[in-house]
């Protein structure tokens, strides 16, 4: 019967039509494995996230929250962030790659431009610990220019402060738009995680 179950999520997952963002799953007390496409309980983990489209399909990756934790919550502590922010931020900005690499030369956890380097204390953007730390203490930066208001600070994350301040707001860039819709949404779950 398991052996069953198994190969019907297996085919669930190889059909190119089916709709499909996230699974989450987790193993009972029993050993039984459960998958969800909405967890209804901290006990559920990221199993599967839509990755890349291919040519035969779609192509779905695993992703571990749970990987940088230590880290997350030594730079929460360190800088006065809820953890749920951060790892909200990390998903959005990289899904937990850490050697990830934006168009625009953005690197990391936390896709920190290079510019930003020396004063958030990066000497390798992709080693996890100096990434999430400094995409922190910027944030932290953000939040006070901002008087913790948690959108702005993420539209200067994204868009940079210059662009926040000259239009006094969010800027109009839909790009800096969808990431603070996206990044509040993904801070919520994390909250309820």
């Amino acid at each position: 019967m398991l052996n069953l179950i198994n190969v019907i999520i297996l085919l669930i997952f190889l059909t190119p039509s089916f709709a499909l963002a996230e699974i989450y799953s987790y193993t009972d007390k029993n050993g039984v494995r459960h998958f969800t496409n909405v967890p209804t309980s901290s006990n559920f983990k990221l199993y599967m996230k839509e990755g890349k489209r291919r040519r035969s399909g779609r192509s779905y990756k695993a992703v571990d929250h749970s990987t940088y934790d230590a880290i997350i919550h030594r730079a929460s502590r360190k800088y006065g962030l809820d953890t749920a922010l951060i790892k909200a931020i990390i998903y959005a900005e990289s899904s937990f790659n850490a050697r990830a690499v934006s168009p625009k030369g953005a690197k990391g956890l936390m896709q920190i431009m290079p510019q930003n380097y020396s004063s958030l204390n990066i000497s390798d953007p992709f080693n996890p610990f100096q990434n999430i730390m400094g995409g922190s203490k910027y944030l932290r930066q953000m939040l006070q220019n901002y008087k913790g208001r948690v959108k702005l600070a993420l539209a200067a994350y994204n868009a940079g402060p210059y662009a926040v301040e000259k239009y006094r707001g969010i800027p109009p860039y839909e790009e800096t738009q969808n990431y603070v819709i996206k990044v509040m949404d993904l801070y919520r779950q994390y909250k309820n995680m």
